[in-house]
């Protein structure tokens, strides 16, 4: 689903990212619908009503989003490239959603053909990480991180995992969102701190170490 998101960037970058055409590649089917249950969603006093629904298909999988009333995806079947277009450019909300829709479609579009990876490298001595096969078929990311237990989360549905070294952990997946939440809340169980460098880096995160204060 598309969520409605907060923006640093100028609207008229948002349009322009909005407005630049997809490549549709030629195993990939796009097609959208409008939904019976609408979703509506509030933006201070102005709604958004998600009645579209997008179904892009490829050799990976399924992916599907929910669309704004206000948007249209066109595909030209000659150039092989898919635009998304709004009624109103002018109206600022149309215009954010622009660039979101865009992006969104964009990485789906990506993700059923080349599917999206990020990784996870844990930093520390110790600091280890294994993937436990329970009897009921889930997979457990156990992480060892400088504590007396194991910590960590079981692998979320359409999430694939691969543990080439004992202190990375490689995350794919169709959906670029679910990719970089899992990675996220891995993340979240130590990220790196600023004075020794500990903790779980994802791809290739760095941060400027502080000098300890001497008393």
């Amino acid at each position: 689903m598309i969520g409605v998101r907060s923006f640093s960037t100028s609207l008229k970058s948002l349009s322009h990212i909005g407005s630049a055409a997809i490549f549709l590649p030629k195993e990939v089917t796009l097609k959208v619908s409008s939904v019976l249950h609408p979703t509506i969603i509030k933006k201070g006093k102005n709604t958004i009503t998600l009645n579209q629904q997008c179904f892009i298909e490829g050799p990976r999988g399924l992916l599907k989003m929910e669309l704004p009333d206000f948007v249209q995806v066109k595909s030209d079947n000659e150039s092989s490239k898919l635009t998304v277009e709004v009624e109103n450019s002018k109206d600022r909300i149309q215009r954010s959603m622009w660039g979101t829709v865009r992006s969104t479609l964009n990485n789906h579009v990506v993700g059923v053909t080349e599917g999206h990876l990020t990784m996870l490298k844990l930093q520390g001595t110790g600091y280890r990480v294994s993937l436990v096969e329970e009897e009921d078929g889930r997979t457990f990311v156990s992480m060892k991180i400088g504590k007396c237990i194991n910590e960590g989360f079981y692998k979320p549905e359409g999430i694939e995992l691969q543990n080439p070294q004992p202190n990375r952990l490689v995350i794919s997946g169709n959906d670029k969102q679910k990719v970089k939440l899992f990675a996220g809340t891995l993340r979240n169980l130590h990220p790196p701190e600023p004075y020794k460098g500990k903790g779980i880096y994802i791809d290739n995160e760095t941060i400027k170490l502080k000098d300890k204060k001497i008393k």
